[in-house]
């Protein structure tokens, strides 16, 4: 079973936490409430999650703040943050957000359907990379395993190697639908990178695989992180 995305929903107005959850169900994933700034980074401590949701005007820790303190984690600074603000100050307000470290900036009310279909482009995004994380890990998990011990087990890393090859396959495959269809859409630029960070990482992944074939060289080879 696939296991499903986590999404933070930020916001300290019980009525706009449940607005979002209405929204964001068509997409079937874990939708994670937090009511406050405090609560949100208690939240983050011990799960992952593919994108946050960030009100910015809360009481006490606002979401400006509440941004800057999840930008400094390593655990959760790539985490993409789209803010949510019922004000518009102007250009000024908009910087604001972009320099706290949000790929997007979305005043309310806005269009379910445009809010769904950024959030989505994310999780599809996190999904692809869990994916690379744990083939990686289980190619690691098998080399430092691999020890001798007659032709069956000789077969095993052959047989691994293929099969790791064919699931990239269609990982590389679908990560090029999604490119074009984000150039397609004219998407926001941080969509845009992101994607091509995954493409690096596909890539940079290929490679290792390439190098483990036999008759390549040594048989190892460093592995994406």
């Amino acid at each position: 079973m696939v296991q499903k995305a986590k999404i933070l929903l930020v916001d300290d107005r019980p009525e706009n936490l449940l607005a979002l959850e209405a929204i964001l169900s068509a997409l079937d994933q874990t939708l994670v409430r937090a009511s406050s700034g405090e609560e949100a980074l208690k939240a983050l401590l011990t799960d992952d999650f593919a994108v946050i949701l960030l009100d910015v005007q809360m009481p006490g820790m606002d979401g400006f703040e509440t941004a800057a303190h999840i930008k400094r984690r390593e655990r959760t600074r790539d985490i993409p943050i789209i803010f949510l603000t019922a004000i518009n100050h102007g250009p000024h307000h908009t910087f604001r957000g972009y320099a706290a470290g949000a790929v997007d900036y979305i005043s309310k009310p806005f269009d379910p359907w445009v809010l769904r279909a950024k959030v989505s482009v994310f999780v599809e995004l996190y999904m692809k990379n869990c994916k690379l994380r744990e083939q990686a890990a289980l190619l690691r998990l098998q080399l430092d395993g691999d020890g001798g011990g007659g032709a069956d087990h000789e077969n095993e890393p052959a047989g691994l190697l293929a099969e790791l090859s064919a699931r990239l396959a269609a990982v590389e495959e679908q990560a090029e639908a999604l490119s074009k269809q984000l150039d397609d859409e004219s998407a926001d630029a941080a969509a845009v990178a992101t994607a091509a960070h995954l493409e690096r990482k596909l890539t940079g992944l290929r490679r290792a695989l390439d190098a483990l074939e036999p008759g390549t060289g040594s048989g190892t080879a460093a592995l994406p992180s």
